[in-house]
């Protein structure tokens, strides 16, 4: 499944997709950004309430496939901005971690 593909399956809005066609490959729930450096594969979906800046830093490190904002978090638009320019799709959701975890397993992620 596509970055693209899971903003259709499941409730989500796009931030940024610069890269929509980018393959989805499991998924990661964190918030501790060393912690997800450390953790998160190539093509996962991030799970996070992260809003800063460094979510897009963190999210080129681990070249995860997209972030994924939990419980309506918004983000500042410089930080969409940046996102969009380093090639990170962001995509939002009002669901809870867990919400959106049960969603993910649903479609086969």
């Amino acid at each position: 499944m596509t970055v693209h593909e899971l903003a259709q399956a499941l409730p989500l809005t796009v931030v940024t997709m610069p890269d929509g066609e980018r393959e989805v490959e499991g998924a990661y729930i964190g918030d501790l950004l060393s912690w997800v450096m450390g953790r998160a594969r190539s093509g996962q979906v991030w799970v996070t309430i992260m809003s800063n800046l460094n979510i897009v830093a963190v999210a080129s490190l681990s070249d995860v496939a997209c972030i994924l904002l939990c419980e309506n978090v918004e983000l500042d638009s410089s930080v969409a901005e940046t996102a969009a320019e380093k090639g990170i799709n962001i995509l939002s959701s009002p669901l809870s971690a867990f919400e959106l975890a049960c969603e993910l397993s649903r479609v086969g992620i």
